[in-house]
């Protein structure tokens, strides 16, 4: 059996990999356009911010040992140019000699990825303006900071790469900007979540313009000129990164199906609309596993679990690929964002019967030093309380969390499994009761008509007329710190001992710092006979939200 291989990386090594383990005597022949067949695509922004100190580093298979391990036929600097599903054969040309040749194959993977959209803006093709994708353009930015030593840089771009780009260029000396073309950073996060990522952002001295675009980019002398939808900035560089799109010509060329956006369509064997080609990756068209709608989610994790299904079909074992979840997480200096599954605009769109719970809790004992809070939205289904999405931002134990959710997700699990769960706990780890433990809490109470809660997009329209009670039950010290109109203030401790003061034919919104304690109030209330709501996540998701700018 002879395979080709298009592209490596994450798919294209992983499946020539899977391969050779499962077949010694298989011919593989893998053609990369490029000099590396296997990097560390995500590790490409710390090597400009200093944290990976060695280029070698990002490599993570040369071609040399590639060979060497998996007798794989390496051609690097070789791209090819098109594909006869007639003949089964590929034609390819080496970029080095500008020979052109043919090569024949009995099975083929298509595994060339995704490219950076580079906007048709006037300016673009500055040589002060970079994108990033590859060692090579990797290595063009740091050199141009060592080179040249710039003092400023716009992103153009707030997703992941951007975010990353941000921070590291920050951490190279650089006065950093961010143009977001969206209301928020890192588009899977809802803006509720993401308002404590702009915060911490802002503080650690990166600039934010959101809701803003780039129209045009001048060169002015030794700065450029950075025109936006609204207003205009200078800076001496510019890193574009507005997304990506799967880099599929050669497919489509070939008749090979491919949806609106030009992701292959494959089936669950990675299997596309042609006998014996297989694709896999940021090029391909994949389920979101938990709506079951197609998507374009571009992760390394699902591509390498793409290249070993394609590998072990081919080889006659049948594997499938389940569907995309979109589970990631990403370091911002010192602060982890994570999230897995959908979010609540998702939900919301599909028209999904959810409901969403917010949790503020520590990261591990309090007794213990150390410990951060986390935040969490978790999305789940209203009636059965099956977990839909949940995303987290904090400092210490975020990633440890969102991987049990993704696991839930995967699971079909409901809060009340998150209740159930027996989670590891030590001090230094985390609490008796588990962060996913108190979402499980949190949800079985909600399902359960235990609370019934309000949000803080709701808190605009209370009625503040008399014809509600609107309390806090923080203490004098917490409101003196910020409050919101209208509430009253009886501290949870004060509360039994003032309930006279309130009119149990109105209903009675309470409020604390983070949803807890004003549960407890809730409880308490509806054991006396109101009717009581509970604004979820408190004061400090509301005022994050409503101050973030």
């Amino acid at each position: 059996m002879k395979v080709l291989i298009v592209g490596g990386v994450a798919g294209g090594a992983s499946a020539a990999a899977r391969l050779r383990r499962l077949d010694e005597k298989a011919e593989i022949i893998m053609f990369e356009r490029g000099e590396f067949i296997s990097f560390a695509n995500c590790g490409l922004p710390y090597y400009i911010g200093g944290k990976i100190a060695k280029k070698s580093a990002l490599t993570v298979q040369t071609p040399e040992r590639f060979r060497a391990r998996f007798n794989v036929d390496v051609r690097i600097f070789t791209e090819v140019t098109s594909i006869n599903k007639e003949e089964k054969t590929v034609t390819a040309k080496n970029l080095i000699t500008g020979e052109e040749y043919t090569e024949t194959y009995d099975k083929l993977i298509l595994s060339m990825g995704a490219e950076p959209i580079k906007p048709k803006i006037k300016g673009i093709d500055s040589s002060r303006v970079f994108t990033l994708r590859n060692i090579p353009d990797t290595i063009r930015i740091k050199d141009y900071i060592d080179e040249k030593n710039p003092e400023s840089a716009v992103v153009v771009g707030g997703g992941y790469i951007g975010v990353e780009m941000a921070e590291n260029l920050k951490l190279a000396g650089l006065d950093v900007t961010i143009v977001e073309l969206a209301d928020h950073l890192i588009a899977p996060l809802d803006i509720d979540m993401a308002a404590d990522v702009h915060r911490y952002v802002r503080d650690k001295g990166i600039k934010l313009i959101l809701s803003n675009g780039v129209k045009e980019i001048e060169e002015a002398g030794k700065k450029l000129i950075i025109k936006l939808n609204t207003g205009e900035m200078e800076a001496d560089m510019v890193i574009m990164s507005v997304g990506v799109r799967p880099e599929t010509a050669l497919a489509k060329d070939a008749g090979i199906e491919v949806n609106a956006i030009g992701s292959i369509v494959v089936n669950e064997y990675m299997e596309t609309s042609e006998k014996d080609i297989y694709a896999v990756g940021d090029a391909v068209e994949v389920t979101n596993f938990v709506t079951g709608a197609k998507a374009f989610i571009p992760l390394a994790g699902p591509a390498n679990k793409q290249g070993r299904i394609a590998a072990d079909n081919i080889c006659g074992i049948k594997s499938k690929y389940k569907g995309t979840q979109g589970s990631s997480v990403l370091k911002i200096f010192d602060m982890t964002v994570a999230m897995t599954g959908i979010n609540e605009r998702t939900a919301r769109a599909l028209g999904l019967n959810y409901d969403k719970v917010y949790n503020y809790t520590s990261s591990h004992a309090t007794y213990y030093p150390g410990w951060t809070n986390m935040s969490i939205k978790t999305i789940f289904e209203k009636d059965t309380g099956k977990i839909l999405g949940a995303q987290i931002v904090g400092f210490d134990g975020v990633d440890k969390r969102c991987d049990i959710l993704a696991t839930a997700i995967r699971a079909g699990m409901t809060g009340f499994d998150l209740a159930e769960l027996e989670l590891c706990y030590g001090p230094p780890f985390s609490s008796a009761k588990d962060p996913v433990n108190m979402i499980g809490f949190v949800i079985e109470n909600t399902v359960k008509g235990l609370v019934k809660n309000v949000h803080w997009h709701d808190v605009e329209s209370l009625p503040r007329d008399g014809s509600v009670t609107l309390l806090d039950v923080r203490s004098p010290a917490e409101v003196a710190r910020g409050k919101i109109d209208g509430f009253i203030n009886i501290p949870l401790e004060s509360l039994r001992g003032n309930i006279d003061r309130l009119d149990k034919s109105k209903p009675v919104y309470v409020l604390c710092r983070s949803g807890q304690r004003s549960y407890i109030a809730c409880r308490m209330l509806m054991g006396h006979g109101f009717d009581a709501y509970n604004l979820a996540g408190g004061y400090r998701l509301y005022e994050s939200v409503i101050n973030d700018r």
